[in-house]
């Protein structure tokens, strides 16, 4: 009998996989269409569809969630804290402490920062162990953060601003002026994107000057996040999300989701959405939009994560971070 190492046997799988999915598209043995595989799901076997794998305690009210590279982190809006989690199985590596009603979290390269709604500040925690770093001051009602590979970006929801800080040190190099409702911010590679929800706008701007480049109309815009060529953006109130060209800001589509979407991720191939009102995570193929799944979660799905095999969402009501 021929023996067939693992690696051998993953790469076969994958290369069926592809194969199947290309005949599918093309409609010689199938009428229906599969979506893109995900190498990363392949690459740890995983090509069956979706599931809720297992959901894991962290503390009360759980909000922002990111991937470290190896750990999750989710930050605790009512215990103040932030809880590490192993993303191979979910064990807490330690629970730290954040400022008064943290919301969102980043993580640097090195170092997770995290919002202080009530405070008006941002806490830099040592990715490696929990350590505070330190504690720096930005605006009024500080909520989504974006890193763009020198400094961390901040929106200020009460301010109507963005602060930029140096990622080094927290030094804040600047201030800038946005619209009403400051909300999601996003980094593209070139520029910084920043969603206004009060005035149904999104901002895109010039790191360097926070010079405004473009507008764009988007209903109730809250999260945001980058595919490599668009931005995608929840639209809390109308139950979609709105699909950006960042070359341009052309609305390229606009596609329906579940209720009060409040979280999005790009996972490499597609886009995932957490809604919270109605408890799902909706999964849309990022080249059309096509909707692929709609998954329940435990509790009000608030915040989403991509590990680079599985997705996290937060339960804001249940105090749990579910994986899927």
């Amino acid at each position: 009998m021929m023996k067939m190492h693992s690696g051998s046997f993953v790469g076969m799988v994958f290369l069926l996989l592809v194969c199947s999915s290309q005949a599918q598209q093309k409609g010689t043995t199938n009428t229906v269409t599969a979506p893109p595989i995900n190498p990363n799901a392949v690459a740890i076997l995983r090509w069956y569809p979706v599931n809720l794998t297992t959901t894991f305690s962290v503390g009360a009210a759980p909000v922002g969630v990111a991937f470290d590279g190896a750990n999750i982190w989710v930050v605790n809006n009512l215990g103040n804290t932030v809880t590490k989690l192993a993303a191979n199985d979910g064990t807490v590596l330690g629970n730290f402490n954040a400022g008064n009603f943290p919301r969102e979290i980043v993580f640097d390269g090195a170092n997770m920062w995290i919002t202080n709604g009530n405070n008006a500040t941002v806490t830099k925690l040592r990715a490696s162990d929990g350590t505070t770093l330190g504690t720096f001051p930005v605006g009024q009602g500080p909520e989504w953060l974006a890193f763009d590979g020198a400094n961390i970006w901040v929106s200020n929801y009460v301010g109507n601003s963005l602060t930029k800080l140096r990622a080094s040190d927290g030094t804040v190099l600047a201030t800038c002026p946005v619209g009403h409702g400051a909300n999601g911010v996003a980094f593209d590679g070139l520029n910084i994107w920043e969603s206004n929800s009060a005035d149904n706008t999104v901002y895109k701007l010039r790191p360097t000057d926070c010079t405004l480049e473009g507008t764009a109309n988007v209903p109730n815009p809250d999260a945001m996040a980058f595919d490599g060529t668009n931005l995608w953006v929840t639209n809390y109130q109308s139950g979609t999300v709105t699909k950006l060209r960042v070359s341009d800001g052309v609305v390229v589509g606009t596609y329906s989701v579940g209720s009060d979407p409040v979280g999005v991720a790009f996972d490499g191939i597609n886009i995932w959405v957490a809604n919270y009102e109605s408890s799902n995570v909706t999964k849309l193929e990022a080249s059309t939009g096509r909707v692929l799944g709609t998954f329940p979660t435990p509790s009000s799905a608030t915040r989403i994560a991509f590990d680079g095999a599985n997705v996290w969402v937060t339960g804001n009501n249940n105090a749990t971070v579910s994986k899927f």
